[in-house]
């Protein structure tokens, strides 16, 4: 599973979360993204309404040859209809052994959510080294810093509060990626993810 999120933050240390917007709305940001060269785009799921904009996303990643993964997975339902929505990979706010190994044994790329040390070494005792830190504003730099100590293995994805001000600074804490939300097609931050594209992680 760490292999997946290795590979494509090498390529592009950025990702880009697509909450709450139309499927229409989610297909045109998906190309926007991509057109930055972003390749890990997520859409989470915490309600079924925004399904529809997860398949459309989907749909447009096959016919552009990109992929698209689906966030707030917290249950093993959650993670099913993402999977048969055609998520490529699963994204949580939370560490969850049994999402964990669901995703394992499904041989889906999984990016459990860690706030604390607890999280980190629980995600990485079930196999996951890519974290989803979060909420990385509150968590800070500094804390990405802590855990790096400890945890020479963990790979941390910024998440939550990550903006063009803050998003190098994750980065040279140690962060292998940060993730903007869908304010990324702003002017600033999108210079900031093309200035970030090839950035070493």
């Amino acid at each position: 599973m760490s292999d997946f999120f290795e590979e494509m933050t090498s390529r592009a240390p950025v990702v880009v979360i697509l909450r709450r917007e139309s499927p229409d709305r989610t297909v045109e940001l998906c190309h926007l993204a991509w057109d930055l060269g972003v390749r890990l785009v997520e859409v989470p799921i915490a309600s079924a309404s925004a399904v529809p904009a997860l398949q459309a996303a989907t749909a447009a990643a096959t016919a552009r040859g990109e992929l698209v993964g689906a966030g707030s997975i917290h249950s093993v339902d959650q993670f099913r209809v993402a999977v048969d929505a055609g998520a490529a990979f699963t994204v949580a706010a939370a560490t969850d052994r049994e999402i964990i190994a669901l995703a394992a044994s499904a041989g889906i790329p999984h990016l459990p959510g860690v706030g604390t040390a607890t999280d980190v070494a629980t995600a990485l005792a079930g196999g996951c080294n890519f974290l989803k830190a979060f909420p990385a504003s509150l968590l800070t730099p500094d804390w990405i810093r802590a855990m790096r100590g400890p945890f020479p293995s963990a790979k941390f994805v910024a998440t939550g509060g990550v903006d063009a001000g803050n998003a190098l600074a994750f980065l040279e804490a140690g962060c292998s990626a940060v993730a903007f939300g869908s304010s990324f097609a702003a002017p600033a931050t999108a210079a900031v993810i093309s200035a970030l594209v090839g950035h070493p992680s």
